[in-house]
């Protein structure tokens, strides 16, 4: 953090300033202007590293161009556009990602976009000039969907994730190094996309919920502390296929039989006792040869370990793999495991968690701290910069998913304490610049 002297008391000028609400019409207009880049009837599919995820980029950067903003792309993806500010101090930064799972919903990600648009907006409206730059950065590729591997644009940012860019691939053996040229991108120049951390001073991030908190409790928007840490895996798993009428029971090497405990496995470890709040996922199965009448002898299936606990969510993995090699052992299948992605638990600054809450109190937002299931742009960004999360509610938790779907009104809410959570920031930063 920049230890600039503000020439005017930053608190005197928090103070006065007066914003107006966010527009839940315009809000609803972008989300569907956004919605329409990829969507249809089956929900919105608009893959990282894909033309229409960089559409959609362009259409944003075109708002935040109109707005007054200077807009690049990084040699990651991703889109920074800067409101400028006198003097160099450190920028506060807000956004969240575009791309989304395969039939995914509309909200994922956009949220964080249109409300970061939209506070920028607000205080356009309000003529209020924050005494740093302000950056809205939309992130490439944060879904973990095409590449296994989540939060792509977002690592890039603080340093991780340039070495195996020539290894991790999608379903049609596309890496992601090949995607970034498909789409004007130079993977050989990823390094240049870190961020210096002197150069920003905090990020807040506005999200959907994704799970039932809010909306069970009534509350309008969360302030999250801790974000959960994720391992993936692939798992392949090798028989013997061989007739399904002509190979008796006894002896067989089925491979999905295999796979089947596996799932099971899963299930039971997490939800044993000493795994309350640990999640295991086996989201994908692909079964070879895939006949009505040939027992399987392959079958590759991921498995996503997700937990709060570092040590748990580790412990979880190495005990299901346990179970899943017994399983193989007796059936006589073998078993390879490839580490695909590994996160830890993020725990957010305090202070920045103090802000929000402050900022919501002051507007007449009730909220509630929760805890993120779900990994985000911020978990990434809070390893180099203090980093801040901001639901809103989730109908009936559904995420990822064509029937996802958050209010407007809901997503107005949360940008209002998003933009005001800014001002304070701006105004706290300014407070302790002074002081040193």
């Amino acid at each position: 953090m920049a230890a600039n002297v503000a020439p005017e008391p930053a608190t005197a000028v928090v103070e006065k300033v007066e914003l107006g609400r966010a527009d839940p019409a315009r809000i609803a207009a972008d989300l569907e202007a956004i919605a329409r880049i990829g969507g249809g009837e089956g929900g919105v599919t608009r893959p990282g590293y894909s033309a229409l995820e960089r559409q959609a980029h362009d259409l944003v950067g075109g708002w935040l161009a109109d707005l007054g903003l200077t807009v690049s792309r990084d040699a990651a993806g991703n889109t920074i556009a800067e409101l400028a500010a006198p003097g160099s101090k450190p920028a506060l930064g807000t956004g969240s990602h575009l791309d989304s799972v395969p039939g995914g919903g509309r909200f994922d990600g956009v949220v964080g976009v249109v409300g970061a648009v939209e506070a920028v907006r607000l205080l356009r409206e309000a003529d209020v000039a924050l005494g740093r730059p302000l950056r809205v950065v939309c992130f490439a590729a944060e879904e973990g969907a095409r590449f296994g591997q989540a939060c792509l644009g977002s690592r890039a940012v603080v340093g991780i994730g340039a070495s195996d860019i020539d290894e991790i691939c999608d379903e049609a053996g596309t890496t992601r190094a090949q995607a970034m040229r498909e789409v004007g991108l130079d993977p050989t120049d990823l390094d240049r996309a870190r961020w210096d951390p002197r150069d920003w001073a905090a990020f807040l991030e506005l999200h959907v919920e994704q799970g039932t908190v809010l909306e069970s409790q009534g509350v309008r928007v969360g302030v999250v502390d801790l974000v959960s840490g994720s391992t993936r895996l692939e798992i392949e798993l090798v028989g013997r296929a061989s007739h399904s009428g002509g190979t008796p029971m006894v002896g067989r090497s089925d491979a999905l039989s295999a796979a089947a405990e596996i799932v099971m496995a899963a299930e039971h470890v997490t939800t044993d006792p000493r795994h309350r709040g640990t999640r295991a996922t086996i989201g994908r199965l692909h079964v070879r040869p895939g006949n009505i009448t040939t027992i399987p002898g392959y079958v590759a299936c991921t498995l996503d370990v997700r937990d709060v606990d570092s040590d748990r969510q580790r412990l979880t993995v190495v005990e299901i793999l346990r179970r899943a090699a017994e399983a193989c052992a007796r059936r006589g299948v073998s078993m390879r495991v490839r580490l695909i992605g590994d996160t830890s638990p993020a725990v957010l600054p305090i202070w920045v968690r103090r802000v929000v809450t402050r900022a919501a109190r002051d507007i007449g937002v009730e909220y509630r701290v929760v805890t993120s299931g779900a990994s985000h742009d911020s978990q990434s960004v809070n390893t180099a910069v203090p980093a801040g999360i901001i639901f809103v509610p989730s109908r009936a938790g559904l995420s990822h998913v064509a029937e996802e779907w958050t209010d407007a009104a809901d997503v107005a809410v949360g940008t209002d304490v998003l933009a005001r959570s800014l001002v304070e920031l701006d105004g706290e930063l300014a407070a302790i610049e002074r002081i040193r």
